[in-house]
């Protein structure tokens, strides 16, 4: 008798049924829609923190470069013996990047740390290198690009990179990056946020070979091509494989076996950077409380630290998400379900006549109360889906638009080699100031939206059916002898 006098009562009142139904659907639609983008949101920030990190790492442990002594710039010399005339001279220089350089025990230490799930080094190196014909004297170049001849006429001005004429000389000058990776632990830390597209990545066996991995851009601008040799520091390193980031650029232009990487810059048994990845992504603060306690002297920097110092659309267009659409999705809701059950009890006050009637013939208060409330949770899963459909084409249209967001990287957070440019900092926190990366959102729907949308539309329905039900149980049968009079 339920389900008929149900189906019967909805197939009578279809469009106020409709009405209530259509209200719980827009408020559902829009819990879909901002879950979603923000959820987008989200992909979008770990994208951006895997181009500066790596996939899979939670924090890096790190060493403030110290301050250049009295007296001493902190600058690398290139120098250049007297030479015939038009003779090819060479120099270069192998720098540790950023920060001072850890023992490699540290690792070790890290890794021992509790809610430490897995550590590994790395070590972030510059190379500068002047190539050229010079007259005679002796040539010095510093870091920052600027250069002085002494010995000889003339001289050249300040040029980091690129071919530089003047003064009876002729020479380039070239700058880029190089990562030591440890081999063995290849599933962290910045070689991660890059796909190798052509050759293959670095055997365990490879701890000390002469072989390197070179970013697609990079080996795009130097024309390098599988098996090609590329000499750094008179060293010659075969191209094994070509490697693609997966968003923004990529950590270093060159990747070396660690052991290779700590030879070149004469840094044995150093890293500059640990990466760490925590064993419950929920205990991450503790963790770096931790390794600051035990380990001290270091600079522990966390996901979070360098998600404050992204600024631009993205992050503007995720406060907005976070905040004022959460807001903005819940006033809507709570509207729709008020709205819901005043029309329900509305629709029950012009039923009087029929539920008055309905209780002279025996029916009970209780019996009425249950027939008012199944109306209402059917109706609210009919909102349900109606939400459900209309915020999965909302989210469907996000995707298909795919907007572009900006996320400017600010300096505070460190940076790193980047491209083939100089920045302070490390590979896993490489951020110079001005740079931006260019970020397609997307709403993706999880399961837990649609759990979360089918309760909404339930919890709707009970709600309209309390109001209605409330109203229901106030009628007696004399209510019905009023309505006709």
């Amino acid at each position: 008798m339920f389900f008929t006098y149900l189906r019967r009562e909805l197939r009578r009142r279809r469009k106020a049924a409709l009405v209530v139904a259509s209200g719980l659907a827009l408020g559902i639609a829009l819990v879909i829609v901002v879950n979603s983008v923000s959820s987008g949101m989200n992909q979008a920030q770990d994208k951006v923190l895997q181009s500066l990190y790596g996939l899979g790492t939670d924090m890096t442990v790190t060493k403030a470069a110290e301050a250049p002594k009295s007296g001493e710039t902190g600058r690398p010399r290139f120098e250049f013996g007297a030479k015939d005339d038009g003779e090819e001279q060479s120099s270069d220089r192998v720098m540790v990047q950023g920060f001072q350089t850890l023992a490699s025990s540290t690792v070790t230490k890290v890794a021992g740390q509790k809610g430490v799930a897995d550590s590994v080094g790395g070590l972030s190196l510059q190379v500068m290198k002047v190539n050229g014909e010079f007259k005679r004297g002796e040539f010095k170049q510093d870091q920052s690009g600027g250069s002085t001849r002494q010995g000889g006429p003339g001289g050249s001005g300040d040029q980091p990179q690129g071919r530089v004429e003047g003064g009876g000389a002729s020479f380039d000058v070239n700058s880029y990056s190089v990562y030591g990776t440890d081999v063995a632990k290849q599933g962290l830390g910045p070689l991660t946020s890059s796909k190798v597209t052509k050759g293959r990545t670095f055997k365990t066996s490879e701890t000390d070979a002469k072989v390197t991995v070179a970013d697609a851009s990079y080996a795009k601008e130097k024309k390098l091509a599988l098996g090609d040799n590329v000499k750094i520091k008179g060293v010659k390193y075969k191209v094994i494989g070509i490697a693609t980031p997966d968003s923004g650029d990529a950590a270093a232009n060159l990747y070396v076996p660690l052991k290779q990487a700590q030879t070149l810059a004469d840094a044995k048994n150093k890293v500059t950077t640990v990466y760490v990845k925590a064993t419950d992504s929920q205990q991450i603060s503790a963790v770096k409380a931790t390794i600051k306690k035990n380990i001290s002297g270091t600079t522990v920097t966390t996901s979070a630290d360098l998600a404050d110092t992204v600024s631009g659309s993205l992050s503007t267009a995720s406060d907005l998400a976070a905040n004022v659409g959460k807001w903005l999705s819940i006033a809507v809701l709570v509207a729709a379900f008020l709205v819901a059950g005043l029309l329900t009890s509305s629709a029950v006050s012009r039923r009087v006549r029929e539920f008055g009637t309905l209780k002279a013939l025996g029916w009970k208060s209780g019996r009425v109360t249950r027939q008012v409330v199944g109306e209402a949770v059917v109706n609210g899963l009919v909102g349900g889906a109606l939400g459900i459909a209309v915020g999965l084409a909302g989210a469907y249209a996000v995707t298909a638009i795919s907007p572009t967001l900006t996320a400017e990287l600010g300096s505070g957070a460190g940076g790193g080699a980047s491209g083939g440019g100089m920045a302070m900092g490390g590979p896993g926190m490489r951020q110079s100031a001005g740079k931006t990366l260019d970020i397609a959102l997307s709403a993706p729907v999880s399961a837990t939206t649609i759990t979360l949308a089918v309760g909404l539309a339930v919890a709707g329905g009970l709600i309209a059916g309390a109001f209605g039900g409330w109203r229901a149980s106030r009628l007696r049968p004399a209510d019905a002898l009023r309505r006709v009079e």
